[in-house]
């Protein structure tokens, strides 16, 4: 007994002495890397990638350009359903958490101890892959992830648990070029945000894990297991009932592109614009969302293409000539 009291009496100052000697290291690194950290507050005002869009007279869609694909949304445009979805899959404890989640980390440490020092489970918050999308680099290193933490702790300080999770889910990548939850829902499922199942919702929440590899459209099986697999999280954590869950578990997926909807064919026009745009503006006209309206009409142009489509086809019968 008097030796067990003895073991127990020297782990707890061992771990006194560890916790002490984790707190130097975070203060050491802090001083270190402090000089380092960009500035949060640029996150009140961000500027996020968007296509150019060029537009008829009347307001129809003749052509997008840009490699994103986003359309930005605000927290009361998000249904409080898909946000759920991707708290339960990425961060159920957001928010309660100063934007650590210690628990997180340390469970994902003794799994990297357990497994030989190879990463099996992340520990990062919603918080800091806010912090990592917006201003570190993919590398995987242990000083970024230091550096992940600092300024998950300053952007909380900075902003609203709501702006923070608005943040993420306008700028995560989630397949085929659409970033944000909106671009992915018109892409996958043609559909608005507020028009999204709960199926449709859990399958978007899986999607930041493996994008491009595990999408409805690239691989709808491993998709499926990811979907059901958030579904079920969800359901364990509180945010839907058993009926819930089960009926959207025997739901099948139909997801399939949607390409943005071009409504006026006009492309020498669209062209035409984005070489103007470029010329004006450089390569940031493709990227900071800006919109065109020309002066085609809608009706007009299509009349117009329907009678060029009507001669020619009439030239052809005539003359045997069927187009390039």
């Amino acid at each position: 007994m008097r030796l067990l009291l003895r073991l127990l009496k020297w782990f707890v100052i061992l771990g006194f002495v560890g916790a002490l000697a984790g707190a130097a290291a975070l203060g050491i690194a802090y001083w270190i890397l402090a000089p380092r950290l960009p500035a949060v507050s640029s996150l009140k005002d961000v500027q996020m990638q968007e296509p150019l869009m060029v537009y008829s007279s009347d307001g129809k869609l003749i052509a997008s350009f840009g490699e994103t694909n986003r359309i930005p949304v605000t927290f009361q445009q998000i249904p409080p359903m898909l946000r759920d979805a991707f708290l339960a899959a990425e961060d159920a404890d957001f928010y309660h958490h100063p934007g650590v989640d210690f628990v997180g980390t340390a469970r994902a440490a003794f799994e990297v101890l357990i497994h030989g020092g190879h990463k099996v489970q992340g520990g990062s918050t919603i918080t800091q892959q806010v912090a990592r999308n917006f201003f570190l680099s993919p590398e995987k290193s242990y000083t970024r992830k230091i550096m992940e933490w600092f300024l998950a702790f300053r952007i909380e300080d900075e902003l609203s648990k709501n702006d923070i999770l608005t943040l993420y889910l306008n700028k995560i990548f989630l397949g085929h070029r659409a970033y944000g939850v909106a671009a992915a829902a018109q892409y996958y499922y043609g559909k608005t945000l507020d028009q999204l199942t709960l199926p449709e919702c859990a399958m978007l929440g899986g999607l930041p894990q493996a994008p491009s590899a595990a999408n409805p459209v690239t691989n709808l099986k491993r998709a499926m297991v990811r979907r059901d697999y958030v579904l079920r999280r969800m359901y364990d954590v509180g945010f839907i009932k058993r009926d819930q869950y089960e009926k959207a578990l025997a739901t099948p997926d139909d997801a399939f592109p949607h390409e943005p909807p071009i409504q006026v064919e006009a492309p020498y026009v669209a062209e035409m614009a984005r070489l103007l745009a470029v010329q004006k503006l450089g390569n940031k006209a493709l990227t900071d969302g800006y919109t065109i309206y020309t002066t085609i009409n809608g009706h007009l142009q299509d009349a117009a293409n329907a009678a060029v489509r009507s001669e020619m086809l009439s030239y052809s019968r005539r003359h045997g000539w069927f187009g390039p």
